[in-house]
C-alpha cells in the first residue's frame, strides 16, 4: 500500500518540494516517515485482531479444562463419551469375584493407572463418568464395586439403590476393603496397555478409603482425598505415598480430621498437601452447581490440581 505523498517509482511526486512553501526537505521526509509508521501499525494490528479471532487455537488456549460431569449431565456425558469402557470381572482371591468399571484412554502408549473408590453411596454412574473423564485426560481408570456380592441374589451397588448401599457400607470389613482395591489396581496394571503404576481417588466415603489406603499399601503412587476424612494419627506412620486432599470450606465435619493428620505426617516427614475451597460444600464435584456457584469454583480449581498431582506422581 502506496500512502499518500509517497513517491511511485516512475512518476513525478503529487507534492514536489518546491511547491511546498515554508517546509524544508527535511520536514517533508519527517512527515512522510510518521505517516508510513502509523499506517503500518494500523495495519498490523487490525490483521493481528483478525487472526486471533479467526484462529481455532486461540479458542482453546481461553477454554478452561474439561471437568468431570456433574450429577445432572452424567447420563448424557456417558452416552456421548469416545473411550472404550466395559464391566470386568477381578479375581480379588478366595473365590471373590469384584465388579469393575474400566475405560481405557486413547493414546498410542501404556498409560499409568487410576483406581477410583466410589462414595457411600456405590458405584454409581457418576463414578463411572468420573472414570470416563481419567481416560480423557490420559489414564486408565478402573473404579471397583466394593459392594460386589452384597445385595440381593449376589448383586452388588445396581441391586441395593443408593440406600441400601449407605447401610451396608459401614460394616465392609477394611482387610476385604483393602484386598479387592489391590486386586483392582494389579488387573489394571497387567493389562497390555498399561504401566505398573498406579494411584487411587475417592470421594466422600471413598475419600476417607483413598487416605486410609495409602495405610496400608507402600507401593501405592499417590492418593487424592475428596472430601473424606484422614485417618487416626496411630495409623499415619504407615503411609509412604504423596496425598492429596481436595475440601469444601463448609464441611466442618471432615475438615476438623485435616489438622491432626497435616501435624503428624509433616512431623514424620511425609508429603501431604490439601487446599479447602471457600463456600464449597460436601461433595461439590458431584453437585458442580450447588452453593450459588461455590461448589463450581472449587471444582474448577481441584481437578487441574488433581491431574497435576497425578501426572507428576504416576506419570503422563
Amino acid at each position: 500500500m502506496s500512502p499518500k505523498n509517497v513517491p511511485t517509482p516512475g512518476r513525478r511526486p503529487a507534492t514536489p518540494a518546491s511547491e511546498s512553501p515554508g517546509r524544508t526537505p527535511f520536514a517533508i521526509v519527517l512527515s512522510l516517515a510518521v505517516s508510513l509508521t502509523v499506517s503500518l501499525t494500523v495495519s498490523l494490528a487490525v490483521s493481528l485482531t483478525v487472526s486471533l479471532a479467526v484462529s481455532p487455537l486461540a479458542g482453546q488456549a481461553m477454554q478452561k479444562p474439561p471437568l468431570p460431569a456433574s450429577d445432572e449431565e452424567t447420563t448424557a456425558r456417558l452416552e456421548a463419551s469416545s473411550r472404550h469402557g466395559e464391566w470386568v470381572q477381578v479375581d480379588a482371591g478366595g473365590g471373590d469375584q469384584v465388579k469393575a468399571w474400566l475405560v481405557y484412554p486413547e493414546r498410542s502408549d501404556p498409560a499409568p493407572v487410576v483406581v477410583v473408590i466410589h462414595e457411600i453411596f456405590g458405584l454409581a454412574d457418576w463414578v463411572r463418568a468420573v472414570a470416563d473423564q481419567l481416560a480423557a485426560d490420559g489414564f486408565i481408570a478402573i473404579a471397583p464395586d466394593l459392594l460386589s456380592g452384597k445385595g440381593p441374589n449376589g448383586g452388588g451397588s445396581e441391586s441395593l439403590g443408593a440406600d441400601g448401599a449407605r447401610g451396608l457400607i459401614p460394616q465392609l470389613d477394611r482387610d476385604e476393603i483393602v484386598r479387592r482395591l489391590d486386586a483392582a489396581a494389579h488387573y489394571a496394571m497387567n493389562l497390555p496397555a498399561a504401566r505398573k503404576r498406579y494411584g487411587v481417588i475417592g470421594f466422600c466415603w471413598g475419600g476417607s478409603t483413598s487416605f486410609f489406603y495409602a495405610t496400608r499399601q507402600p507401593e501405592l503412587g499417590g492418593a487424592v482425598v475428596y472430601y473424606g476424612s484422614s485417618p487416626e494419627v496411630s495409623q499415619l506412620a504407615a503411609v509412604r505415598a504423596p496425598v492429596l486432599g481436595l475440601y469444601g470450606g463448609d464441611d466442618a465435619r471432615v475438615n476438623a480430621t485435616i489438622p491432626p493428620a497435616e501435624g503428624e505426617l509433616k512431623r514424620l516427614g511425609r508429603r501431604f498437601e490439601y487446599h479447602i475451597y471457600e463456600g464449597a460444600g460436601h461433595g461439590f464435584l458431584r453437585a458442580q452447581g450447588g452453593r450459588e456457584g461455590a461448589n463450581l469454583r472449587a471444582s474448577e480449581q481441584a481437578w487441574p490440581a488433581t491431574l497435576a498431582f497425578l501426572r507428576r506422581e504416576l506419570g503422563r
